[in-house]
């Protein structure tokens, strides 16, 4: 077992450290306090193969396995989490659609999509169905050579900011058998968008409602077949985790370098508070936390990569860990602060506001808890 990186993996995470702090950093305070969409910053990430990074070369992916993609994720989200959770669900919708669109649907949007010139939205969750996917409601007919779309989304990342949209409709009956997956472009009339939600955090990123009003679209624009739309979701889900995991990992250590710095600058008592012992616990128990965390994501990341069969529960694991302990650890960072903390000033409001959703979305870390026991209980599976 070895947990070195190789060379290729770590000039990788280099470079999306060297962007992070050339585009994220000096703009992440501006666009969370303006609410700026930042599409420039997405077009840049994807001159650098970020927009892409595991979606199949067919459409012009890196076809990188799902580990080198935390190595970015994590890099980018030490400065921005908001922009850098975008980003993980554009690069989840683009890999879906290289994987499993027609040959005419690849050709229309796998070029923009992979230079990031085009964004997509993945939509799943509805206002009736978050935790309970599988009963979705939004409907899809087929009619002759088209489907038609009626129904609901909400809570949709980058919804009315991008370009095409992969969604999950219901083709026939109830049940995660009934549900089949389809890609959308924004334009297509009969799509409506909701307000911009005004949110805690990710603040860079919109999130709005979305209703389809007899939103007819081709037929080829249907990904796979019929009814196997729940099953793209779920595999989509699995990487979405250990994204949004990553993204976690990578806001705590942004929190935690900032923690370390400040403790040997700031002085209380004649001294700088990291001679204080109980500051010094801490410091520890955070760094602790970090790399519990990132080893978590990245065993699971590679068992996802080798089509593990309790793939799904290491992801799940691994969601809940990370999120819980990147989330206290930037709580931390915050209380080491003292009242400077509290201040935008220093980053770590935006890091708690922005890390807190992270133990809500791609399932809630209670539905990773049903997950995993399910797994060990009901399945049987031996999880060493």
């Amino acid at each position: 077992m070895d947990f070195r990186l190789s060379d290729e993996q770590l000039a990788f995470a280099e470079s999306a450290r060297a962007f992070a702090e050339g585009e994220l950093a000096p703009n992440a305070a501006r666009w969370d306090a303006e609410q700026i969409f930042p599409r420039e910053a997405f077009a840049k990430a994807g001159e650098m193969g970020f927009c892409a990074m595991y979606a199949p070369e067919s459409i012009g992916g890196l076809g990188l396995p799902r580990l080198d993609a935390t190595l970015v994720f994590e890099e980018m989200a030490a400065f921005d989490p908001s922009t850098t959770a975008f980003l993980t669900i554009h690069n989840m919708a683009t890999w879906m659609i290289g994987l499993w669109a027609t040959d005419p649907v690849k050709q229309a949007w796998g070029p923009g999509l992979v230079s990031g010139q085009q964004l997509a939205s993945y939509c799943l969750t509805e206002p009736a169905a978050g935790s309970d996917a599988a009963n979705l409601a939004t409907r899809a007919e087929k009619r002759g050579g088209s489907y038609i779309i009626n129904g609901a989304k909400a809570f949709i990342s980058g919804g009315g900011d991008t370009d095409v949209m992969v969604v999950m409709a219901r083709t026939g009956g109830p049940g995660p058998r009934g549900v089949s997956a389809f890609v959308v472009p924004s334009a297509t009339p009969g799509i409506t968008f909701g307000r911009k939600e005004e949110k805690m955090g990710w603040n860079s990123q919109s999130t709005r409602p979305i209703n389809f009003d007899n939103v007819e679209i081709p037929a080829e624009n249907l990904l796979g077949e019929e009814g196997q739309g729940f099953t793209f979701a779920m595999k989509g889900l699995d990487g979405g985790r250990i994204n949004i995991a990553t993204c976690s990992v990578g806001a705590a250590q942004g929190a935690y370098d900032t923690a370390r710095r400040y403790m040997t600058e700031r002085q209380q008592f004649g001294q700088p508070i990291a001679t204080f012992q109980a500051l010094q616990f801490k410091l520890a128990d955070m760094l602790t936390h970090l790399v519990a965390s990132r080893q978590m994501v990245r065993l699971a990341a590679c068992k996802l990569d080798e089509n593990d069969p309790q793939a799904t529960a290491y992801c799940a694991m691994a969601k809940r860990l990370a999120t819980d302990l990147g989330f206290q650890v930037c709580l931390d960072a915050q209380q080491l602060h003292g009242g400077y903390g509290y201040l935008k000033d220093y980053p770590l409001e935006r890091l708690v506001r922005d890390t807190r959703v992270h133990q809500i979305l791609e399932g809630t870390n209670e539905i990773m808890r049903v997950i995993v026991a399910r797994q060990i209980l009901e399945k049987g599976a031996d999880i060493r």
